[in-house]
C-alpha cells in the first residue's frame, strides 16, 4: 500500500474520533512529518511510513528536534491500529 493511501486511512480514523487532521504539503524546511492533528488540547504529528519503512536522516533529525520542544511525534505504519496517549 503506498504511504498516501495509509495517510487517507490514517486521517479518517483519526477524523472519526474526533481529531483534526491536517496534512502537511511543503514547508519551507524539509524532512518534517506528514500529518499534524489535534484534539481536546493535544498535538501530535504523524509521520508516515509504509510497513518496513525507513526514515531518512533529514526525518530522523527534525522528529528529534519537535521532540526536544516537547512536541508528540509518533511514526505510523499500520493504520489499523488503535492510537494512544
Amino acid at each position: 500500500m503506498l504511504e498516501q493511501a495509509i495517510q487517507s486511512k490514517i486521517i479518517k480514523k483519526l477524523t472519526q474520533e474526533g481529531w483534526l487532521c491536517l496534512k502537511i504539503i511543503k514547508l519551507s524546511k524539509s524532512g518534517y512529518p506528514d500529518l499534524l492533528c489535534h484534539k481536546d488540547g493535544k498535538t501530535m504529528y504523524i509521520e508516515v511510513k509504509r510497513p518496513n519503512g525507513k526514515l531518512s536522516e533529514i526525518q530522523k533529525l527534525r522528529i528529534k528536534e519537535l521532540r526536544d520542544n516537547g512536541i508528540n511525534v509518533k511514526v505510523w505504519e499500520d493504520y489499523g491500529k488503535d492510537f494512544s496517549w
